[in-house]
């Protein structure tokens, strides 16, 4: 089949639809020599939390930053427990050994590909107790205190907040969110009968602007949410050098600033992210009804009542994946994996004692997901080419979950 390329990810199509709006930003900074912080930085921060329906919003330089400043400013600290799911990228992980804590894994939902509430909560009853002298939630065997749950949205799907949060309570734990991939994505609380969008649900969550998410900077960039006023305080001295005011440090800090160049960019682009989401959604709709059309039998991605997803990335899985991007790829359609390897295998955390089979779903779901074309200027056309190459293309699908 003859076709012309399509990208696993279009970043070129809306810059250019944006050009003079970018490009004014750009001479503002140029005119004003305002390049970090300022009136750029601060403008965007209120509009990204008006976003998030939050009080409070920091702009820092990059998503791992963010993770570790919202971990710190929360009094996450030396040999403290942090859990977590090992089907995510690195930069989860590394934020929370950063801050000096541990990183422990549960295992994901079959569905979601996101924590499984029912594992979490395994964990806590089973791998941990309660000091009998200062109430807090150890692990039975190190005795290091568990003190924070941190949940990723993954692929633009929030994780299942309510069991989550309220496991949280019960044992004291803080819940902050890793909503880098999850800009604008919500979530119905039953407990508070309404809709919550990413980043207002846990003490702080974190974004990132990496520029191919759903609001992407042009370079590197990113922010923590909260509705503590204290958490703020802290990630604004965290990421300028521990700086109450200039050149008065109350604690040591990091160089973790938001560009204001970048922050410029992010608000003219934050002006059409409603759009670009709404864009993505019915990208996904579109999918799912071509491959029910045509006997595309893979499984797609699964969302709840509970859920309206933003499909930063559109996931499918079946069987013999590497076939199948290999049929794609000759067609030149460009796909992904996201990830190919849990991160409990990952040598990098070698010490912390994980073996093959600790996360069965994790580790299945990793050899059989591969992430296709997606991005708010993917057409009808494209997509139905997509759909033609795999339909035609002979490789083992998986049995979809639950029949």
């Amino acid at each position: 089949m003859n076709i012309s390329n399509i990208p696993f990810l279009d970043l070129v199509s809306p810059h250019r639809e944006l050009q003079e709006e970018l490009i004014s930003v750009f001479r503002t900074a140029l005119e004003t020599a305002g390049f970090i912080g300022g009136s750029a930085v601060e403008s965007f921060e209120k509009e990204f939390a008006c976003f998030c329906e939050v009080p409070n919003c920091i702009g820092v330089s990059n998503g791992t930053d963010a993770v570790r400043f919202a971990l710190l400013a929360a009094g996450i600290g030396r040999g403290d427990i942090v859990i977590t799911v090992p089907n995510t990228f690195i930069a989860t992980t590394e934020a929370i050994t950063q801050a000096g804590a541990i990183p422990k894994f549960v295992d994901i939902d079959e569905r979601t590909y996101n924590m499984d509430p029912v594992k979490l909560q395994e964990y806590l009853e089973s791998q941990c107790r309660t000091n009998g002298t200062t109430g807090a939630l150890e692990d039975r065997v190190t005795m290091q205190r568990v003190a924070a749950v941190l949940p990723v949205h993954l692929y633009g799907q929030m994780a299942d907040m309510d069991p989550i949060m309220e496991q949280a309570e019960r044992y004291r734990l803080h819940v902050i969110e890793d909503a880098c991939q999850a800009h604008g994505a919500e979530y119905y609380s039953e407990r508070a009968q309404r809709w919550h969008k990413a980043g207002s649900m846990g003490i702080a969550a974190a974004f990132s602007f990496y520029p191919g998410k759903n609001l992407g900077a042009c370079g590197e960039a990113g922010a923590v949410t909260t509705a503590e006023a204290e958490i703020a305080q802290k990630v604004k001295m965290l990421r300028d050098h521990g700086q109450a005011k200039k050149y008065y440090h109350d604690i040591e800090g990091y160089n973790g600033r938001l560009d204001a160049i970048q922050a410029g960019f992010l608000a003219v682009k934050l002006k059409y992210l409603s759009e670009w989401n709404a864009k993505r959604r019915d990208a996904a709709a579109r999918y799912n009804e071509l491959f029910a059309r045509s006997g595309v039998d893979v499984i797609t991605p699964f969302e709840p009542a509970w859920s309206k997803a933003v499909y930063h990335l559109y996931v499918v899985r079946c069987d013999e994946r590497d076939a199948l991007r290999d049929a794609l790829a000759k067609d030149g359609i460009g796909t992904g994996i996201h990830y190919p390897i849990p991160l409990h295998l990952q040598k990098a955390y070698a010490s912390l004692g994980y073996h093959e089979g600790d996360f069965p779903v994790a580790e299945r779901t990793a050899k059989q997901l591969v992430s296709l074309p997606m991005s708010t200027n993917l057409s009808l056309q494209q997509q139905i080419v997509v759909a033609g190459v795999m339909r035609a293309s002979s490789f083992r699908l998986c049995e979809q979950v639950g029949d």
